[in-house]
């Protein structure tokens, strides 16, 4: 199954380092990010792990909730977090699903069977409030995620959900952003963007961010 932006993420159930998860319920109204490993014991997703721990005051500034998802199960993950706990330096503060029967995974199309047949990609989803997908990308087990760049993901679709701005190449929160190109009445330009934009072209309008 490959789910595509805007679809609603498939509620499940499964058990976890946290406890039973019933997934809609537990993300309530925050955002999530749910990102899947290969495997337990593995050098590549300790990291990925320790560093999502280590961002996690990032993530609760922007009302997100991370959590994780591996193959094995809740004991093999337990003894797992004592490991990234020690080698990096950090406490494992998010649940890690413990989808032993790949239900999770059946569901949100993170097994490549050109991949593995039984092994989880590197998959990343980005979940709205509203249960829906905004963002997915999948890496290949050996390259480790760069987290900050997801963050910076989720501050784009959180600033362009709420003012009527796209985000250019490389922007970082405090950079200009783009006004969209359905806007068009002086009017609403002038009471939208107080601060003014700059039209390199009829179509490119940069403007300051408009919550800075």
């Amino acid at each position: 199954m490959s789910l595509q932006l805007g679809s609603i993420a498939p509620d499940f159930e499964q058990e976890s380092t946290h406890g039973t998860i019933r997934f809609h319920e537990w993300a309530g109204s925050s955002w999530v990010i749910l990102f899947s490993h290969p495997k337990d014991f593995t050098p590549v997703c300790t990291t990925e792990l320790g560093a999502v721990a280590n961002l996690k005051a990032e993530f609760d500034k922007r009302g997100v909730k991370p959590i994780a998802l591996s193959v094995d199960d809740v004991d093999s993950h337990k003894r797992w977090s004592v490991d990234i706990e020690e080698t990096q330096r950090t406490k494992l503060n998010y649940p890690i699903l413990a989808d032993v029967d790949r239900k999770v995974s059946g569901l949100y199309g993170m097994i490549h069977p050109q991949a593995s047949d039984t092994l989880t990609v590197r998959s990343v989803f980005v979940i709205d409030p509203n249960k829906k997908v905004r963002a997915t990308f999948t890496y290949p087990a050996s390259t480790g995620r760069n987290f900050d760049e997801i963050l910076r993901l989720i501050d784009s679709l959180q600033l362009t959900d709420s003012h009527s701005v796209a985000t250019p190449a490389n922007w970082k929160d405090g950079d200009e952003v783009v006004i969209v190109p359905s806007l068009q009445d002086p009017a609403v330009l002038a009471q939208k963007f107080p601060k003014g934009y700059n039209a390199v072209r009829p179509y490119l309008r940069l403007t300051p961010q408009p919550n800075r």
